[in-house]
């Protein structure tokens, strides 16, 4: 029923939406891809790039890091995680890299060794992993900062939506929700967009959208929804080794993406119903008779 759609006002949209280009472990532990990555990023008109740091031996039990799996690096899985995991020599290149190409970049810690190591950069922004939303330790830590954190919600019950919200409040921490579906590739029937709405009006603060769709279009409907922060995983193509290559944009979808959320502002001006300066000059020739 008509009735029942939510009610949006002007002041629900954002006049700049923030995008992030993730890169995540897109990089394939490659200097090189990840300089490619965050060039593609910056032409395109992102506001920032997002890695992933882990420290393996406390995210992964000695008995799955033992396990088989082939990869590029070898035949186990402490091969394959530690392919695709930098350290601070990478890091130090990634944060003179994008202070030279005029981009901020940040990175989702999955644990509180991590966090703290990120800490040197003084990067402007936190993240909050779908996974890492239940991690009281690393929510605290996280909180303890002070900076804005996008927290996505993927795999979260309301309940732990509450826990969440209630630590970064706590340490009067500014933060965005992100909505998000924890599917790689996430299929766009399972996007439900409209929770955006229902996030907001339930905790009262901004809201995003972290997509894992291989489309353009959920992540231009969300901004136009009224998400704030935009967050997509970019890849150079999508059939790149790694897990998370098929659920990324490529460079030509994210210049769609980018430009096509830049003007959404544009488009839905401020609200008010209002006659141009053309309507009134067309008014005079098209209603001659009246």
């Amino acid at each position: 029923m008509i009735n029942d759609l939510p009610h949006f006002r002007a002041t629900d949209f954002p006049h700049h939406v923030f995008i992030i280009g993730e890169i995540g472990i897109n990089h394939n532990g490659d200097m090189g891809i990840t300089k490619q990555l965050i060039d593609m990023a910056k032409k395109a008109g992102c506001d920032a790039v997002k890695f992933q740091k882990r420290t393996i031996d406390i995210v992964y039990t000695a008995e799955l890091l033992d396990q088989p799996r082939e990869s590029p690096w070898g035949t186990t899985q402490r091969e394959q995680k530690e392919g695709l995991e930098f350290g601070k020599l990478e890091y130090d290149e990634i944060d003179r890299y994008c202070k030279q190409v005029g981009l901020e970049w940040f990175a989702s810690a999955w644990d509180v060794p991590s966090q703290e190591f990120l800490r040197q950069y003084d990067c402007k922004y936190n993240k909050i992993a779908s996974a890492m939303a239940i991690h009281p330790g690393l929510l605290e830590a996280v909180a303890s900062e002070g900076k804005h954190t996008f927290i996505s919600l993927g795999m979260c019950t309301y309940e732990e939506c509450d826990r969440a919200v209630e630590i970064f409040k706590k340490h009067d921490c500014p933060f965005t929700l992100m909505h998000t579906v924890s599917e790689y590739p996430a299929p766009e029937s399972s996007l439900n967009l409209l929770a955006l709405h229902d996030l907001r009006n339930r905790y009262e603060c901004a809201v995003g959208y972290s997509g894992h769709e291989p489309s353009v279009s959920p992540s231009v409907i969300a901004a136009a929804l009224g998400a704030s922060v935009i967050e997509r995983h970019i890849t150079l193509d999508r059939s790149m080794y790694g897990s998370d290559q098929s659920a990324s944009l490529e460079g030509p979808g994210l210049n769609i993406m980018v430009s096509q959320i830049r003007k959404i502002p544009v488009v839905l001006g401020d609200g008010d119903k209002h006659i141009t300066d053309k309507e009134k000059e067309i008014a005079g020739k098209l209603r001659y008779w009246l």
